[in-house]
C-alpha cells in the first residue's frame, strides 16, 4: 500500500497557543484529491496552512513526504506547492514574467490553460480574476509538485472557471499528486474529488467518500446548519 504524502494523527493548530483545529486525522495519498470543506470559521485554512508547514501544529503528529514541515520554504523545496486566496501573482510583471517565476516553463504552464498565451506580454494585474488564477495554478502545475494544497481558489469567480481549474486540479492528481483543497463550492467540489472531509467549529465532523455524499447531500447540509 502506498504512503501516504500528507499524513495528520491528532492534529492541534492555532494561533498565539490558541487552538482553532483540534485532533484532525486526515491522510491523503498520491494520486487523491480530497475536499476540506466546512462553514465560514471551522478552521479549513488554519488546518491547511499547518500542513504547508507555514503554521507549527501545537499538538498531534503532522508528517508531509514522511517527515514533519519544518517550514513552508523547506516544504516547497520537497515538491510542495501552496495556492493561497490571494492567488501569489505579480500584477505589475507580465504574464510571461510571472511563469518564468516558477519552477516549470512557461511552455509547460500554458498547456494547461491555453488561452493564456495570448496574454503573455500584458501585465497580469489587468487580467480578469478568473485569468489570474488560471495564471497562478498553471505556474504551480508547470513545476509538477508531488503535494498540492489549495485555499479558496474559485472564490469569487465564474461556475465555468472553477470547474476549469478543479479539472486541471484533477488531472494532477491523476498523474500522481496529493492534492487538499478547501473549497465553499461544495456541489463542484464533490463531482471532482474522490473524498471529503468536513470541519464543524475545528474538528473533523465526517470523513466519507465523496460518491457516498452525493448520493446523501444532506449530510453535509446538516453538519454545515449545525455550525451556525
Amino acid at each position: 500500500m502506498t504512503a501516504p504524502l500528507i499524513r495528520c494523527e491528532g492534529i492541534s493548530a492555532g494561533y498565539h497557543g490558541r487552538a482553532v483545529v483540534e485532533d484532525v486525522d486526515l491522510e491523503v495519498t498520491g494520486g487523491e484529491m480530497v475536499a476540506l470543506l466546512g462553514a465560514n470559521g471551522a478552521g479549513k485554512s488554519t488546518a491547511l496552512l499547518t500542513i504547508a508547514g507555514d503554521l507549527q501544529p501545537l499538538g498531534g503528529r503532522l508528517e508531509v513526504f514522511g517527515g514533519r514541515p519544518r517550514s513552508l520554504l523547506g516544504a516547497a523545496r520537497q515538491g510542495l506547492a501552496l495556492l493561497t486566496d490571494d492567488r501569489g501573482i505579480f500584477p505589475p510583471l507580465t504574464v510571461r514574467d510571472n511563469l518564468r517565476l516558477g519552477r516549470g516553463g512557461v511552455e509547460d504552464a500554458v498547456a494547461y490553460f491555453p488561452e493564456l498565451r495570448e496574454h503573455l506580454e500584458r501585465r497580469a494585474g489587468l487580467l480578469s480574476g478568473g485569468q489570474q488564477q488560471m495564471l497562478a495554478l498553471a505556474r504551480i502545475l508547470a513545476a509538477r509538485p508531488r503535494v498540492i494544497l489549495a485555499d479558496e481558489l474559485s472564490l469569487g469567480l465564474a461556475p465555468l472557471i472553477v470547474r476549469r481549474l478543479l479539472a486541471a486540479l484533477r488531472s494532477a492528481a491523476d498523474d500522481g499528486a496529493a492534492v487538499l483543497l478547501v473549497e465553499q463550492h461544495v456541489p463542484v467540489a464533490l463531482a471532482t474529488v474522490d473524498r471529503v472531509c468536513v470541519l464543524a467549529r475545528g474538528r473533523v465532523a465526517l470523513q466519507a467518500p465523496a460518491g457516498e455524499v452525493r448520493k446523501n447531500p444532506g449530510l453535509i447540509d446538516d453538519l454545515y446548519l449545525s455550525a451556525g
